[in-house]
């Protein structure tokens, strides 16, 4: 059996662990180690807890390291335990070339996206809240400059109208185990064949803000409706009625000539939706909170907040989520 660890931090990679656990010896494989972020304070008690990863090696006892940042001592323990192949998924840490060096075929990175597309740290949020049709997972190498590796093989996943950042985490951790299944064998042997991306088509993320869900209303209702999707849950968009601030989920466009109003002006409100006006169509917003509520749908929220047609929702700049390389 040659010897597997993995690197990890985030629910998105429990699929992946679960058909390791499952399915590796099969391809004569054995995952004999995780590595995780240290534990952090959560919750209104602050205290400390294991990270998905971290939990799930924990109830599988699955040997499990959590560094504060990989050092010396983790190459050295890799190289005596002979592991021959390290898979990471949101882990968190950048690697040094000397841990990278020492496992003989490498490490194999599955990153969110279609490289080189959304190279960077919010590649699923950033996909949908930009209006993409599609995404996925690449497995590629790790090298130096970050998710700029050789890449292998990707797993294409569709992005629907109404699917969230939240959703499409799902989706993308769903397709991890079909796309390590069809390459485990030959990342195994060393004929895995690797291939440069293109980074002059190479496109970059950030780490998302707060201050990314402030919505501008003079834009399309595509757009918006697209960056209110993409950012839900984290950090959620949101728009001010007079003093109070209102925060909007689940929202679709209709792109059809809207009734006259002034950008940020509801329309109307249905049994299903507020309807606002945009620079380009309408904005039909299903889900609304506001400050010490709950996020309700339209008809419930409405119930006990007056957002009546004729009212003005502010708009504020929209930061772009893409930087460059």
């Amino acid at each position: 059996m040659q010897k597997i660890v993995f690197m990890g931090s985030d629910a998105i990679a429990l699929p992946l662990l679960e058909w390791l656990r499952a399915e590796a010896s099969a391809h004569g494989a054995e995952l004999t180690a995780v590595y995780s972020q240290p534990d952090r304070p959560k919750g209104r008690g602050k205290k400390l807890q294991p990270n998905p990863v971290s939990a799930w090696a924990l109830e599988h006892n699955v040997p499990l390291y959590r560094p504060e940042k990989p050092s010396g001592e983790d190459a050295q323990r890799l190289r005596e335990e002979g592991v021959a192949l390290v898979l990471v998924m949101a882990y968190g840490h950048i690697l040094r070339k000397s841990l990278l060096a020492v496992p003989p075929r490498g490490f194999v990175n599955f990153h969110a996206s279609l490289l080189p597309k959304f190279r960077g740290a919010s590649p699923v949020e950033t996909a949908v809240a930009s209006g993409e049709a599609e995404t996925g997972v690449t497995l590629m190498q790790i090298t130096p400059p970050m998710d700029e590796g050789p890449a292998c093989d990707a797993e294409r996943v569709g992005i629907e109208s109404t699917d969230t950042g939240a959703s499409m985490r799902e989706k993308l951790a769903a397709a991890c185990p079909a796309l390590l299944a069809r390459n485990l064998a030959a990342l195994l042997d060393g004929t895995a064949k690797f291939a440069e991306q293109d980074h002059a088509a190479a496109t970059y993320c950030r780490k998302l803000e707060k201050a990314d869900g402030a919505l501008d209303f003079s834009a399309p209702a595509s757009v918006l409706a697209a960056r209110i999707n993409g950012l839900d849950p984290w950090p959620g968009c949101f728009t001010d009625h007079g003093e109070t601030r209102l925060k909007l989920r689940q929202a679709t466009a209709d792109v059809a000539p809207s009734p006259s109003g002034a950008p940020g002006s509801v329309l109307e409100t249905t049994e299903d939706s507020v309807r606002i006006a945009t620079g380009e169509g309408t904005l039909c917003v299903r889900q609304l909170q506001r400050p010490g509520g709950k996020m309700l749908p339209a008809r419930e929220f409405l119930r006990g907040y007056e957002l009546s047609p004729g009212s003005v929702l502010s708009s504020a700049p929209m930061s772009d989520l893409l930087v460059a390389g």
